[in-house]
């Protein structure tokens, strides 16, 4: 730790964020979870690189805002003429944020020499002993629908800027981004701007850099779910995998993917939640018993099984897509999404894409052992069933073609396939399957939208509406005495 003439007190800079945040853990007696030293290695990070424009976005209950308030100490301490101002929806919770860094400074061994200042030390704002003589506080709690007009800061703290009550309607996204807009008037030339939050509608502000109009797309960003790709919890030790499970069947999987997967999902999407759907890793089993042939999945006895194919012929990345999907299903009505297979053609090749695309599924038909494959022949797929069934023959597959027209709307087939199965947790799919683009199409689908990509839910639906409804079988009823003699 240095000392600079300038300064009133020691220069704590030379120390890392880190070491800032280890002192007041061991002080208050708690550990630091990985991952808020992952939050404050990225704070320490970009302060470092001198990046501008930050967001930070991280689950509910991670403790992001006490994380924040310790790297404002932290700067304050090392730069005590800093000007902070905190924006948050209403101004108790800004006060908040700026009450827990004045207690930080108090009783933190690295703050010392920030006491003393004889100048206003309240729960919404306070001034610590600097040098000079300077007009604004250094640090000031405001609502973000308060007047902060002819303020000055060099940091500016939006913490949980958008909540739910800001941004249900088009008018009040609206307005919310009119009055973030004064943030760059008062930002001081060179300053920072960090934007800390969870996600809670469609359009969100935290919306991803890719999507068009995403209001903070310039913006440094760490991103950090409860959960990640492989379903491991980020904070195992507070959020263990029960705790998990039983907290997205309490706040709905809408919420759940909004402010703890931190997805800016669409309440139209809701019906369709991938999290609804259980996960499995396990191969299929097949064992001949007594001369008999079994096929059995995670130890049950599989009752049927099939394909459904709806053909495509677009170029590869264009158009609809084709997409098989093979599903099983047990004696007590669990149904199983083992593959879902988007089948493309080589258009340099010398056959043509529906004799590839016809191979391409009679060779999943023997490698799954699917006895039966449902072609879609509405539109372009009239002549494909004799097609697949010469290439089933070549390649000694036993599988039967039958030929599938659909009647009834999309949109009306894929609900009423899927919600049941869904509502019910009957719907079961292998890992490989949460590898394809399907999660997102299925987070993403909206009934009757235009331009959705829905062509793997119309395939699995296909499967589903084929399976007859079991369930399953119960002892008969114990038979005593009747009160009727």
């Amino acid at each position: 730790m240095t000392t600079r003439p300038d300064s009133p007190g020691p220069d704590v800079r030379g120390g890392d964020f880190l070491e800032f945040l280890y002192a007041w853990n061991l002080r208050t007696g708690v550990a630091t979870p990985g991952v808020h030293r992952r939050i404050a290695r990225w704070l320490a990070a970009r302060e470092a690189a001198g990046d501008q424009r930050l967001l930070l976005m991280a689950f509910r209950g991670c403790g992001k805002s006490t994380l924040v308030g310790l790297w404002c100490a932290w700067r304050l301490a090392s730069e005590p003429e800093l000007r902070i101002l905190v924006l948050a929806a209403d101004h108790s919770l800004a006060a908040r944020m700026v009450a827990t860094v004045r207690r930080i400074l108090e009783r933190h061994p690295l703050c010392r020499h920030l006491l003393g200042g004889g100048e206003a030390w309240a729960s919404d704002r306070f001034t610590v002993r600097r040098r000079g003589a300077i007009r604004e506080p250094s640090m000031l709690a405001q609502g973000i629908g308060g007047n902060i007009t002819g303020a000055r800061a060099e940091l500016i703290v939006c913490d949980d800027v958008e909540v739910a009550g800001n941004c249900d309607t088009p008018g009040k996204r609206a307005e919310l981004r009119e009055r973030l807009a004064e943030c760059e008037f008062i930002l001081t030339p060179g300053g920072t701007i960090l934007f800390v939050g969870t996600p809670h509608c469609a359009e969100s502000l935290y919306a991803p850099a890719e999507v068009e109009g995403a209001y903070l797309a310039t913006y440094r960003r760490l991103r950090i779910p409860l959960l990640d790709a492989g379903g491991r919890s980020a904070w195992p030790e507070r959020f263990p995998r029960e705790g998990v499970q039983a907290q997205r069947d309490r706040v709905g999987p809408l919420q759940f993917r909004r402010q703890m997967m931190l997805e800016c999902a669409a309440a139209e999407a809701a019906r369709l939640d991938p999290a609804l759907i259980i996960r499995y890793g396990e191969d299929l089993d097949y064992r001949e018993a007594n001369g008999r042939p079994l096929l059995s999945l995670l130890g049950r006895r599989l009752a049927s099984g099939g394909g459904f194919w709806d053909p495509a012929y677009g170029r590869p990345g264009k158009g609809d897509s084709s997409v098989l999907a093979a599903t099983f299903s047990d004696a007590v009505g669990n149904h199983y999404l083992h593959r879902l297979a988007y089948i493309t053609h080589d258009p340099e090749a010398s056959d043509d894409p529906a004799t590839q695309q016809c191979r391409r599924v009679a060779a999943l038909a023997r490698e799954l052992m699917l006895p039966v494959v449902r072609v879609e022949t509405n539109g372009i797929g009239k002549f494909l069933p004799a097609l697949l069934r010469r290439e089933l023959a070549r390649a000694g597959a036993p599988c039967t073609v039958v030929e599938h027209a659909s009647h009834r709307p999309k949109a009306e087939r894929i609900l009423g396939a899927l919600d049941p199965a869904l509502a019910a947790r009957r719907l079961h799919a292998h890992e490989a399957v949460f590898r394809t683009s399907f999660p997102q199409e299925m987070a993403e689908w909206k009934p009757g939208a235009d331009g959705a990509r829905d062509d793997a839910l119309d395939a699995i639906a296909g499967c589903l509406l084929a399976e007859p409804v079991r369930l399953p079988s119960l002892p008969p009823a114990a038979r005593g005495a009747s009160w009727r003699g």
